[in-house]
């Protein structure tokens, strides 16, 4: 058998229905020919999403500030290291040569 897919308009529809509690769960189901598993799935990911919504929203932003200063860090001590990689670089060039010839011994 076929699975549809369902949009999620039309899962937020039938789980309001479902909420509203006009009908029971089951005739709901039966309607829109899903199991009632399916339907318990939805609204529990949608009660969770709702109280996630509600809550305080500044621990949220906290913690992606927090999250950012941490990788803008991480950013500047990789920069660091680069500049130092490249002048050390360079700096190998300079004291060796640059032609292949010189480059040799290293894979003698």
């Amino acid at each position: 058998m076929k699975q549809r897919k369902w949009t999620a308009e039309e899962k937020l529809a039938i789980v309001l229905e479902g909420l509203k509690e006009k009908r029971s769960v089951a005739d709901i189901c039966r309607e829109h020919k899903i199991s009632q598993t399916l339907y318990y799935r939805w609204r529990d990911k949608f009660l969770e999403s709702g109280r996630k919504g509600l809550i305080n929203g500044t621990s949220d932003d906290n913690h992606y500030k927090t999250e950012i200063e941490r990788l803008q860090k991480i950013i500047g001590k990789q920069a660091i290291q680069i500049e130092i990689l490249k002048k050390q670089r360079s700096y190998w060039e300079q004291d060796r040569g640059s032609g292949d010839a010189q480059r040799s011994w290293i894979y003698d």
